[in-house]
């Protein structure tokens, strides 16, 4: 794969990760066109085209240099709006995992099937096996199932942290003394990596996250295994 293209942001696991890169889309499309047009005027006042010194008023210019940003940021408002509603939407969860922000890892509780916590380290690098990703993998990874709807509960027991997978479009602070709360659905199987998205200290950068996701008979077995 070329270089350039990893710029771009992962590859969605998630119905909601897919709408955030298609507003990602829509929007980079409308600053490439304004970016065009207003460099294109900027050339042409280097060359004297777009200049008149008797002009003392122009209704008609300043009537469009008013509407046209307006209804531009009516073609960006609309869809941003109907995404942060489906965001917000709690919508039937058939699985409810609690995530604990610590200084600095994580803690995770599933409690819908049987009580079930454990922490999960960044694996330091004098224990990665070959298959492992530097400061990206944990020794316990956080199983779920796809093809369910998942709510996402988190919380600190310190310091604002952030619970984030980008491939999932999933990015929630997680608060002392609060509990929010977020929404997700995987549509494929794989292995999400994400990281700790808010400035919480001095090992900030060494709190990873990983999301393993598996069949719910795959994970059903996990559950009785535990």
């Amino acid at each position: 794969m070329a270089t350039w293209l990893n710029v771009n942001v992962q590859d969605s696991a998630s119905p909601l990760m897919e709408q955030l890169t298609f507003f990602h889309d829509h929007a980079m499309m409308i600053l490439l066109m304004i970016t065009l047009i207003v460099s294109y005027i900027m050339a042409m006042l280097f060359t004297n085209k777009f200049i008149n010194r008797f002009l003392l008023e122009g209704q008609t210019i300043e009537l469009v240099w008013t509407v046209a940003p307006a209804v531009t940021l009516i073609f960006i408002a609309l869809p941003s709006l109907r995404l942060l509603y489906l965001l917000d939407e709690i919508n039937n969860p058939l699985i409810s995992i609690k995530s604990i922000g610590h200084q600095w890892y994580w803690s995770y509780e599933l409690s819908d099937f049987k009580t079930i916590e454990f922490d999960s380290y960044m694996i330091p690098q004098g224990e990665m096996k070959n298959f492992n990703f530097r400061l990206l993998d944990v020794d316990n990874r956080l199983p779920l199932p796809f093809k369910s709807q998942i709510r996402m509960m988190v919380s600190s027991t310190d310091v604002i942290h952030s619970w984030t997978i980008p491939s999932a479009g999933v990015k929630i602070d997680a608060n002392p003394g609060r509990l929010n709360q977020t929404t997700f659905f995987l549509n494929r199987p794989g292995i999400f990596f994400g990281q700790c998205s808010e400035i919480c200290g001095t090992n900030h950068s060494f709190m990873p996250i990983v999301l393993e996701s598996i069949s719910p008979q795959s994970f059903i077995n996990w559950v009785k295994s535990y």
